[in-house]
């Protein structure tokens, strides 16, 4: 998998371990610098949340939607190059992350509905 560019590699990676080990932490830090962090933060703390209709990652001040590796943030709208995949926000790799470590919070239960309560 060497030719593989270094986003797929550390998804890779991290699908067939199954768990964060400190190699595949420290290429995603590497790698995606603090948005890493940040995701790697946000997984630990089960902020990644899958819903009938959408994936949301709690963020700080507000809950952003991830779906089709795009999120709602504005780091994505303003700050990222959708043509680089090493360019991600944190939500976006949290979900990823996630994902791959079986550490979604899956509730059975459609998000647009949820939202009209908060």
């Amino acid at each position: 998998m060497s030719d593989a560019n270094p986003v797929e590699r550390w998804q890779a990676d991290l699908e067939e371990a199954g768990e964060l080990t400190p190699a595949i932490v420290e290429q995603i830090s590497r790698l995606h610098g603090d948005r890493g962090v940040r995701a790697i933060e946000a997984v630990g703390e089960n902020r990644v949340k899958t819903y009938k209709d959408f994936t949301i990652v709690v963020g700080y001040d507000d809950e952003y939607i991830v779906e089709d590796g795009g999120c709602t943030c504005k780091d994505s709208e303003y700050n990222l190059d959708p043509d680089d995949p090493t360019e991600c926000c944190w939500h976006v790799l949290a979900v990823a992350i996630a994902r791959r470590v079986g550490h979604v919070d899956y509730h059975d239960m459609w998000y647009s509905e949820v939202r009209e309560f908060l």
